[in-house]
């Protein structure tokens, strides 16, 4: 059985131009206990005005898991949303380099900043503007390897999965040889560069997704 944190559920910021989604399962090794956690998260839950993870781990949408601990599995489950603006990005990448601390592996996390002013039904019927969404991965993990390791995974997928439309799967094996290269020689830089104390900032940058103006990404659905 899995600890669900969230208790309460805070009231929305308004006019906030955003509401932000959150998502993503983060490994965390075994000795992680519930206030190692709680100090990881805390520019989350701050940042939704609450005074503790247990205040601050639900979602504003009632279906969606909200934050959640998977004590048996040691796993972070994020499935969250919270109303705000561009400086959340700054409580993202502080929250990742808290997690990078407590993961056992790499792991990435999907955020989706959802236009608040903008209704697909109103668009089609005023012939409005496109949505201001936008959408970025964020890494983290134990070591550069570790982050480097589950953003290649990731790269590979998709790209495989884009060029599968065009050529057959025995085709691409040059392709995947050529992200790990490049892997390789960014990883390389890295040791070169003696940055290994510490692992990178929490942010990959932006990684598919709709962007600005492009179609909305659709919500998690659970």
């Amino acid at each position: 059985m899995g600890l669900q944190i969230a208790k309460i559920r805070l009231m929305p910021r308004y006019n906030s131009p955003f509401e932000i989604h959150v998502h993503g399962e983060v490994p965390l090794r075994a000795d992680v206990g519930f206030e190692q956690l709680q100090e990881a998260l805390k520019p989350l839950w701050k940042y939704a005005g609450a005074k503790s993870l247990v205040d601050g781990a639900a979602s504003s949408y009632e279906e969606e898991p909200g934050i959640r601990l998977d004590a048996q599995a040691h796993l972070l489950q994020l499935c969250w949303t919270v109303s705000g603006d561009e400086d959340f990005r700054q409580a993202l990448d502080e929250m990742c380099m808290a997690l990078n601390d407590l993961a056992e592996s790499g792991a990435p996390i999907e955020v989706t900043f959802y236009d608040a002013d903008f209704d697909d039904e109103d668009e089609e019927m005023d012939n409005a503007g496109d949505a201001r969404d936008d959408f970025a991965m964020y890494f983290v993990g134990p070591t550069p390897a570790a982050i480097m390791q589950v953003q290649r995974d990731l790269l590979v997928q998709d790209t495989i999965s884009l060029m599968e439309r065009h050529f057959d799967a025995s085709e691409l094996s040059d392709v995947v040889a050529a992200v790990d290269k490049l892997f390789e020689r960014r990883f390389t830089s890295l040791v070169d560069s003696m940055q290994l104390g510490r692992p990178p900032r929490g942010q990959g940058g932006s990684s598919g997704g709709s962007g600005h103006g492009g179609g909305r990404k659709p919500r998690h659905l659970h």
